[in-house]
């Protein structure tokens, strides 16, 4: 099948998409954890973390475009399916945001003093591969954007793209202010406003997608 780049760009369901991402991006999780407490320790060592997070979610979008590409190929209405999965894992998710807003679980607790860089970066990227809920992550967003009728690889590698490219953009915001931003979600009121927040719109898109 030959690929129209105008036909991936114009199909591609791109606001139901971003708006999942950017609620995914800024909801903390243990790449949060780890970035923003090496950030505390040294901004150095926040960059490296970082760099760490990014090539971990790079494995893990190369494995979900690889396999979701054959897949689909394979059959067509297996895209169906994961589009079903898909809105389930966000109730899921938004359900367990709720239920945990204004606990500090997801806020660090204290700074590890690094080994070396590379420990540091290493961890960054173990944190990443060794998540499974990372790779659910793609595995479940991705199809709710894709156009049955378009090239999969094409517009899996795009997708892939622009969410590795948002939380790589994530963490450049996150790593020079982590100070303030720590402070900011350490507050209860703040941390539980900002969860149900994010709760509820990843119910509200699981809903928008599941009666579309």
């Amino acid at each position: 099948m030959s690929w129209n780049s105008e036909a991936v760009v114009v199909h591609i369901a791109w606001g139901p998409f971003l708006l999942a991402l950017a609620v995914i991006v800024l909801v903390p999780g243990p790449d949060f954890v780890v970035v923003t407490r090496n950030a505390a320790s040294s901004t150095r060592w926040g960059w490296l973390a970082a760099a760490g997070v990014t090539c971990g979610l790079l494995l893990h979008a190369t494995a979900a475009t690889l396999g979701l590409s054959a897949l689909v190929m394979a059959a067509p209405t297996a895209l169906i399916a994961a589009k079903v999965v898909g809105v389930g894992y966000l109730v899921f998710l938004g359900l367990q945001i709720l239920r945990r807003a204004g606990s500090a679980g997801g806020a660090p607790t204290g700074i590890e003093t690094p080994q070396s860089a590379g420990s540091v970066f290493l961890r960054g990227l173990l944190t990443d591969v060794l998540n499974p809920k990372v790779l659910l992550m793609f595995l479940t967003l991705l199809p709710q954007a894709m156009d049955p009728s378009g090239n999969p690889m094409m517009q899996a590698l795009l997708l892939s793209a622009v969410a590795v490219g948002s939380f790589g953009a994530w963490w450049l915001c996150v790593v020079p202010s982590v100070r303030r931003l720590s402070a900011f979600l350490a507050a209860p009121k703040r941390r539980r406003v900002f969860e149900r927040c994010c709760g509820g719109a990843l119910l509200a898109m699981a809903s928008s997608i599941a009666f579309a």
